[in-house]
């Protein structure tokens, strides 16, 4: 089963002509699967154990505080829970100008202090908007008080590891 508590992680400056990749999980991980983001970051950390080229922020329900950390790396793949008007559980990737045409379009209510669109629209603006970027989507199913996702969600997390790694080989 997939351990999904949530553990401190220090993360150092990435260097923005390195090829390191900075993989950002969003959400709130004590909401089910509002937290589908960070559930599958750590499914990610434990899946990718081996890649020494890959950095994981827990990006929690976003703030200012990850502008920089976005800002200081070329490439960039974030995980979130995304309205997808899909079955519970699917999951979609946007690369490029799709993910900001995506984040532009589907401004997501939230009462979260920012927006993914925000921190992408300051990277942009200091001219550090990552070079490669993806965002993969995944429809929840229960936003309800819980640590762990549906089990819809939890069955699309080898779904965004295969898709992950996709998007990575394609980096190369």
């Amino acid at each position: 089963m997939l351990d999904c508590v949530r553990r401190p992680l220090t993360i150092s400056k990435v260097m923005r002509e390195s090829s390191n990749t900075l993989i950002l999980g969003i959400g709130n991980s004590l909401l089910q699967d509002e937290g589908a983001g960070i559930h599958a970051m750590n499914y990610l950390r434990e899946a990718l154990a081996d890649r020494d080229d890959i950095t994981y922020l827990d990006g929690g329900t976003l703030s200012f505080t990850l502008a920089s950390a976005i800002e200081d790396t070329s490439r960039l793949i974030v995980i979130d829970a995304a309205q997808l008007n899909a079955a519970p559980g699917h999951t979609q990737v946007f690369e490029g100008v799709a993910m900001d045409d995506f984040l532009g379009s589907n401004r997501k209510r939230s009462v979260h202090e920012v927006s993914l669109l925000d921190l992408m629209a300051i990277a942009h603006l200091a001219d550090h908007l990552p070079a490669q970027r993806a965002l993969i989507g995944i429809q929840p199913d229960m936003i309800d008080w819980g640590e762990h996702p549906s089990p819809a969600v939890a069955a699309a997390l080898p779904q965004v590891c295969a898709q992950t790694r996709q998007i990575l080989e394609g980096w190369q």
